[in-house]
């Protein structure tokens, strides 16, 4: 493992399952943990909780590796997007919906993850809807 200077302020805020019925999904997880909806539309679900766990539909889900990530926040989002790049990630790509921001990055196998900004429970711009 690689030693490091800067101290991670990352914690996992949310697992997130791509998929083509977020509903149907989030039904099954929302019995197997208990757990209520917080958010809810016909795109997008989120179960509360630490961490939540988040269903959105996507047109084509990722066959075989990477049907979930993780979507980390904490701390200064470039500060840890250039930590991670750091140590061997990269970014795939930048989102920002209503103000709500995100980086879409590939770990150095190729698995997609997300390091966002901080936010509560309800602050997700699908929220609004």
């Amino acid at each position: 493992m690689t030693e490091t200077t800067t101290q991670s302020s990352l914690t996992v805020g949310m697992v997130t399952f791509d998929c083509e019925r977020p509903r149907t999904l989030a039904r099954f997880w929302q019995e197997a943990l208990q757990a209520e909806p917080v958010l809810e539309t016909d795109d997008f679900v989120i179960l509360g909780g630490r961490p939540q766990v988040a269903f959105q539909r996507v047109e084509r889900p990722t066959q075989g590796r990477n049907r979930l990530h993780l979507d980390l926040s904490g701390g200064d989002r470039a500060h840890e997007v250039a930590r991670l790049v750091a140590l061997g990630a990269e970014v795939v790509r930048n989102h920002d919906v209503d103000g709500f921001c995100w980086t879409v990055m590939r770990d150095p196998l190729g698995n997609e993850f997300c390091v966002g900004d901080p936010h509560e429970p309800n602050d997700h711009p699908a929220s609004s809807a």
